[in-house]
């Protein structure tokens, strides 16, 4: 093995490091936690002061709707490359039916499961 054919990696990783410590330092140097720093400290909302409270609590249940659309969406997901090989399957007599029709049934039945227990339903 070569020496000189680990120099692009060497270089990736020193590049790494170099953005890692850079983007750290200027987040300390400017963030919002600096000391002095008025921009940040000062109101930005059509130059009035905030009304109310600046971090709004949010409904566990925004976060129980976001988690089931992330869940059905990765399983979406997992259905394209099944869409894209399908012909190919066919042609080479590969039982593919089968397990994709489980696999709905089983994101159906997830579904009808959810909307039974009303983890759709925004008014609660």
């Amino acid at each position: 093995m070569e020496v000189a054919s680990y120099v692009p990696v060497l270089i990736q990783v020193l590049l790494a490091v170099f953005m890692a410590v850079a983007i750290l330092s200027a987040s300390h140097l400017f963030g919002q936690r600096a000391r002095g720093n008025y921009i940040k400290d000062a109101a930005y909302e059509c130059g009035l002061p905030a009304e109310g409270k600046i971090h709004p609590k949010f409904s566990v249940k925004f976060y129980v709707v976001a988690m089931l659309f992330i869940l059905f969406d990765i399983e979406v997901v997992f259905l394209i490359p099944w869409v894209l090989i399908y012909r190919e399957f066919l042609a080479a007599h590969l039982p593919i039916l089968l397990p994709v029709f489980f696999f709905l049934f089983i994101l159906t039945v997830g579904l009808i499961y959810e909307m039974k227990k009303g983890g759709l339903k925004w008014e609660r």
